[in-house]
């Protein structure tokens, strides 16, 4: 072991990099750290230099102050996301992001070319414009200099991770959100690799880890960079959600809705999910087992957006009327309509700013509980009376919980840990550092403990009207995506 004993979780999220230093002994979260990242790209474009989530990662570990102490780090990073390095693991452009939407006609040729059932038979997944493997094939579509330049070919967290010990490395959990991964043989799925479309080598890809195993030691450059010891040891890392399943403790058919930039809606299961439709993602978690997700792209961001357009503070809302909103402001993924816009419907002379920001979190909120119903038909035994937790920002909003306890009638529970993404890439350092029992660390550390809040009888009379206009909005965003 090293001579640190605090161990560090980093969430390299869309948005930023948060770090968080813990005892893990106790849980307690002793130092904290964030920095900023810079996206950029209009009409469906959305990237970043990878090189700034490394900046992010230094700045952040220096913000807290006691780098020095760590012993083990874990790194949770943003789902899908297109990392392509040379031969001497620099950057070759910039990273495609999970929620760019340029790729949702490569996403559609590749469906076509195998059949829905054929792709969630063998990656649990239906090729959208998210996945890793539309965001390859768009690249080799329009960027085949680039494409056939790359000598590796990465994730987010597996990129932070490659610059913390020099060699590349993942793990089951964000593998399974490439679609070239398998849930069956728990490797690279050569009948994707090897597609005309893809035609990717398996050797660019890193080494799969198993839930315990360390991605290895940082180097003695970068301990010199990071103020880390040397000798600390890094984790396998994650996805975000896998780690914020891990920062729950969440247990085989206990359900969490994450509210952050993305809405996600995921719980653990002990066998793999193939669904056609797309709806539910058949991910694997971080701990051996698999994690069932639906995501959409327009949560706390489009609500935040559309109080600022309509000059209101985020609770600044009334009973919404006739208005309804689908807040699809990038397009959307859950339902699949990459070129949908937002929409605003049912206006009268006398509807109010309040009402439309209103009817615009019961958007949001209600394509979260509808892919909640297919993820529990898709699985089944999970417990619709069960208390939902609820992360992310949003969880702290006023608004967003009363709209999520009225729309789903289910208990809610608010864990009092925040950050969970950067508890779970923390819990996941421990386990790999102390060979531990991931699930007891979070027993230990009681991350799942918090606010219980009683059900609310479901407005049914709104999730009906919200359904009602969905036809003339799937109608009317048949129009190609931007870039495609």
């Amino acid at each position: 072991m090293t001579g640190g004993r605090l161990v560090a979780g980093v969430d390299c999220s869309t948005q930023s990099t948060k770090i968080l230093l813990v005892d893990p002994d106790t849980g307690e979260v002793v130092a904290r750290g964030q920095a900023a990242h810079v996206v950029s790209g209009t009409d469906g474009a959305r990237e970043s230099d990878p090189r700034g989530w490394w900046s992010a990662v230094r700045d952040a570990l220096a913000e807290t102050g006691r780098a020095g102490e760590v012993g083990a780090i874990s790194v949770a990073g943003q789902q899908h996301g297109l990392v392509v390095l040379d031969g001497a693991g620099e950057p070759l452009r910039d990273a495609s992001l999970w929620n760019d939407t340029r790729a949702a006609a490569d996403a559609e040729r590749l469906t076509e070319a195998l059949g829905a059932d054929r792709w969630a038979t063998l990656t649990g997944l239906r090729p959208n414009a998210s996945f890793t493997v539309s965001k390859w094939a768009w690249l080799r579509r329009t960027e085949p200099a680039v494409a056939a330049a790359a000598r590796a070919v990465q994730l987010p967290h597996d990129y932070v991770t490659g610059r913390l010990t020099g060699a590349a490395a993942t793990d089951r959990g964000d593998a399974s959100g490439t679609g070239w991964w398998s849930p069956t043989t728990g490797g690279y799925e050569p009948a994707i690799l090897d597609h005309p479309s893809v035609a990717l080598s398996a050797e660019l890809l890193p080494r799969l880890l198993g839930p315990r195993e360390l991605a290895g030691e940082v180097t003695s450059a970068v301990a010199d960079e990071l103020g880390l010891a040397r000798g600390t040891v890094v984790g396998p890392g994650t996805g975000d959600n896998m780690g914020a399943a891990l920062g729950l403790g969440l247990g085989v058919g206990q359900t969490a809705m994450s509210l952050g930039t993305s809405g996600t809606i995921f719980a653990v299961s002990e066998r793999p999910t193939a669904d056609p439709t797309g709806v539910v993602a058949g991910f694997a978690d971080a701990s051996g087992r698999f994690l069932p997700l639906a995501c959409t792209l327009n949560c706390t961001l489009a609500v935040d957006r559309s109080a600022t357009w309509l000059g209101l503070d985020r609770d600044d809302v009334a009973p919404a009327g006739s208005v309804v909103v689908y807040p699809y402001l990038d397009g959307e993924r859950t339902p699949d309509l990459p070129g949908a816009a937002g929409t605003i419907l049912g206006l009268r002379h006398t509807s109010t700013p309040q009402q439309i920001l209103m009817a615009t979190y019961e958007g949001a909120a209600a394509a979260l509980l509808e892919a909640l119903h297919a993820i529990g038909t898709a699985v089944g035994g999970l417990d619709d009376d069960a208390p939902l937790m609820l992360v992310g920002g949003g969880s702290r909003g006023r608004t967003w919980v009363d709209v999520v306890r009225r729309l789903s009638g289910r208990p809610v529970l608010i864990p009092d840990a925040d950050e969970l993404v950067a508890i779970g890439a923390a819990v996941q350092a421990t386990a790999a550092w102390r060979d531990e029992d991931p699930a007891a660390i979070a027993r230990r550390w009681g991350t799942s403990a918090g606010r219980l809040l009683d059900p609310l009888p479901r407005d049914d009379v709104r999730l009906e009207r919200i359904a009602a206009f969905r036809g003339a909005i799937e109608l009317a965003a048949t129009a190609p995506a931007p870039g495609s």
